[in-house]
């Protein structure tokens, strides 16, 4: 199997100068040689997201760790939103992150999920060109015995300018007007029992967005956490029937799994956006149809 980071050898030089725009895909995927060999660039900014006693345990030379519940708003009624963006800016800036920075997110302790919700927050804010994820997190680091710490790395304040973008998040509304719209394909990024309301999270209503297909984000990694490679991720993509050329509209329970179905369209070139609201939003709108079954409804 060709690993997605494998195809990736991309010079640390290409970090952008000023926000704007979405990631490359040839960067936005690194490999743990890749890293390896970048640890001591100056304008490099690694951060490790997922469980704070595992980062305390171990941690790759020079990491900050990002806490999950900074990237969520205190005062949204949503379990999973965006904070405001200067609370987003001040959260990064104090990791060391700016304009001129080139950043690695990987996963420590926690879950790829975490990574691409971070991934996708640092694009919402303009900064995803210069964004990758670390292919595999600290397991694929620790397994090759290459060098932890447990020493919190001397940070200096990034500065940081976000360059707010309106082609990532979408809301109900936007849903609720392209529901069987020509070239967007809503995907439902839940395990198959929820899409096809076998199952029920409490609270919530079962089934489905209307016109929605189901592409588990479990199925997008191995066992490892690792992302399978582009033809193999284009051809699932096609199996579901998402079609060259659509706009990726992606869903789960929260905003969180789905990020991995955002990250992935974006990594093939798919014009993407995430429903932040997801189900829980959907599922409170008794107006808002839902669906049971198989795709296509």
């Amino acid at each position: 199997m060709i690993r997605l980071a494998a195809l990736l050898a991309v010079p640390i030089g290409l970090a952008a100068q000023t926000c704007g725009g979405h990631g490359d895909p040839k960067n936005m995927v690194v490999s743990t040689s890749w890293l390896a060999g970048h640890l001591r660039d100056a304008n490099l900014v690694i951060l490790a997201i997922g469980d704070r006693t595992d980062y305390d345990r171990a941690h790759i030379p020079g990491a900050a760790f990002l806490s999950s519940s900074s990237l969520s708003s205190r005062t949204s009624p949503l379990t999973l939103e965006l904070p405001p963006m200067p609370d987003l800016a001040a959260t990064f800036s104090e990791l060391g992150v700016g304009n001129d920075k080139r950043i690695v997110i990987y996963v420590n302790g926690g879950r790829v999920i975490q990574a691409t919700r971070a991934y996708l927050t640092l694009d919402a804010m303009g900064l995803g060109g210069q964004t990758s994820l670390l292919d595999g997190g600290i397991a694929a680091w620790e397994s090759e015995g290459r060098p932890v710490t447990k020493e919190a790395p001397a940070i200096k304040r990034g500065l940081l300018t976000p360059c707010p973008q309106n082609d990532v998040i979408v809301d109900a509304r936007y849903l609720v007007a392209n529901l069987g719209g020509h070239g967007i394909q809503i995907v439902d990024a839940r395990a198959p029992e929820y899409y096809l309301g076998e199952s029920t999270a409490p609270g919530k209503r079962s089934g489905h967005i209307p016109g929605a297909v189901n592409l588990p984000f479990s199925s997008l990694t191995d066992a490892k956490g690792k992302f399978y490679s582009a033809d193999e991720l284009r051809g699932m993509f096609a199996r579901t029937g998402i079609k060259p050329g659509d706009r990726v509209v992606s869903y789960c329970h929260i905003g969180l799994q789905a990020t991995m179905v955002y990250f992935t369209a974006r990594y093939l070139g798919y014009d993407a956006r995430l429903y932040d609201g997801s189900w829980e939003d959907w599922s409170a709108h008794q107006e808002f149809r839902a669906v049971t079954g198989a795709a296509h409804n």
